[in-house]
């Protein structure tokens, strides 16, 4: 139990000028961290692990977008007060000053746009019951690279001496970190500590140090945990991929199959799917098919999804059953066996990386003979892609195929676009690609294999002229996502 009452401080006014253009339409700490913008994953941290239900968030930059995603709280069982910090040339330091008017007794400081990953933080709660002036997260660096964008921290008989911005020399393995406790005292010392001849403002590292060589208590918490300081787009994309990859096995990944007159293959591709370890299960979505697809697929064990009417299209019909998936991770591929399960490893390794990951079937060196693609086809999708890349510069995408339909999403990434996919042919491989480029998501394209078709033809690349009307359709449907 806690010894009076602690409340919670959470910094989130700045820019994140460094994270930019990610940052254009929303502050830094509601940037997601698969799924969840930090800022929610810290309340939540402080909620659960602290036990503290009181957080005070300072706000600035797009103030009104964590105002209209939180509320007052109550919805994440906390009660949230907002403080504005109106000097932002002060910089973090500011940012805790100005709560000084709200704050009685000890709090707790989480910057808003740090990420702790399966942390100990419960410990520092056991530690609010003790005499301290502050107490500083702390943990071993995994190299001094880690310790010189942070801060360094010398500890002596339990005690922090003294604490150093951005060090030059490294004089031990900790890396401080941007959680601590303090009590009122901290505020008389900001008032106290000049400003930094490196930065121009008052750090919160030389506050705390002055704190210490004052004869303050300052007391290290050792953190266990993986931990990112997210400042730019790597380090972003780095939290996403530790997050994931720490919990990917207990993800569910289902392959979604759309078919119409596919009984002469898809038995043998629903078994390829269902023979890989990491496939949980695979739907077949048939719409007004006049054989036996359905039935095939569901005696090889699939999961079979039919609708009649209207719904035809090969975007409607995947559209329609990822809405009806209950999966993680949705993998789609062809009925026609120009795809292999021998790449969904590939696929999910990159998903740890990516909200989408999409293949392309451009390498040539991994393209069967007699498979369909040959140069118009091959070059087109080259062409097409590359007007992808041009029209959405600064999303920085890298494209060789527009048609590849071999290509995995996360489920929760997939209701975030799904509302702006329309495309019902063809043209919506594209337009998923377009539409993850436009709500600010990451797709990274990687090669597949691609095999000839195990029956049938292609509906809408067989022959130059089939061809050259999807490629229309594909490429108005890019001018009209663009202008």
């Amino acid at each position: 139990m806690l010894v009076g009452k602690v409340v919670a401080v959470i910094p989130a006014a700045g820019r994140g000028v460094r994270i930019y253009p990610k940052t254009r339409t929303v502050p830094k700490v509601m940037l997601e961290i698969v799924g969840k913008p930090i800022l929610q994953r810290n309340v939540e941290l402080i909620r659960d692990k602290l036990g503290i239900k009181e957080i005070y968030i300072v706000i600035n930059y797009l103030g009104w977008v964590i105002k209209n995603y939180f509320g007052d709280g109550s919805k994440f069982g906390v009660k949230i007060t907002y403080v504005v910090n109106d000097d932002m040339s002060k910089g973090l330091v500011n940012s805790i000053y100005v709560t000084k008017s709200h704050i009685k007794g000890k709090f707790v400081v989480i910057l808003g746009d740090e990420v702790y990953i399966n942390s100990n933080h419960a410990e520092l709660r056991r530690m609010l019951s003790k005499d301290f002036d502050a107490i500083v997260g702390v943990k071993k660096a995994k190299n001094t690279m880690e310790i010189k964008k942070n801060y360094s921290v010398e500890i002596e008989n339990g005690y922090i001496k003294s604490l150093v911005e951005k060090p030059e020399k490294i004089i031990n393995d900790y890396v401080g970190c941007g959680t601590y406790a303090f009590s009122p005292k901290i505020f008389d010392f900001i008032e106290k500590t000049p400003k930094s001849k490196r930065s121009g403002i008052v750090e919160l590292t030389d506050v705390i140090d002055m704190l210490a060589k004052s004869g303050g208590k300052v007391i290290p918490f050792f953190l266990k945990c993986d931990y990112v300081n997210v400042n730019t787009t790597e380090d972003l994309n780095y939290a996403n991929y530790v997050w994931k990859e720490l919990n990917f096995d207990k993800y569910k990944v289902e392959v979604i199959i759309p078919a119409y007159n596919e009984e002469k293959t898809i038995g043998e591709v629903v078994d390829d799917f269902r023979a890989c370890k990491h496939v949980d299960n695979v739907i077949v979505v048939d719409t007004n098919s006049t054989d036996n697809t359905a039935a095939i697929a569901k005696k090889h064990g699939a999961t079979v999804i039919t609708k009649s009417g209207p719904l035809s299209g090969y975007g409607e019909k995947l559209k329609y059953a990822m809405e009806q998936s209950k999966s993680d991770i949705m993998v789609l591929v062809e009925a026609d066996g120009s795809f292999r399960a021998k790449d969904v490893p590939k696929l999910l390794e990159y998903m740890k990386d990516a909200d989408m990951v999409v293949g392309t079937r451009t390498t040539r060196q991994m393209i069967e003979q007699g498979a369909n693609m040959d140069w118009f086809l091959r070059w087109g999708n080259v062409f097409l892609g590359k007007l992808v890349e041009v029209l959405w510069w600064k999303q920085e995408p890298r494209f060789t195929d527009v048609g590849c339909t071999y290509r995995a999403i996360w489920k929760d990434v997939f209701e975030q676009i799904k509302d702006d996919l329309h495309a019902k042919g063809p043209e919506f491989s594209p337009e998923m690609m377009i539409e993850i480029l436009r709500h600010k998501k990451r797709v990274i394209e990687i090669p597949v294999s691609y095999y000839r078709r195990a029956g049938g033809e292609s509906k809408h690349s067989k022959g130059k002229l089939r061809s050259i009307k999807t490629g229309l359709k594909m490429l108005s449907l890019i001018l009209r996502k663009r202008f």
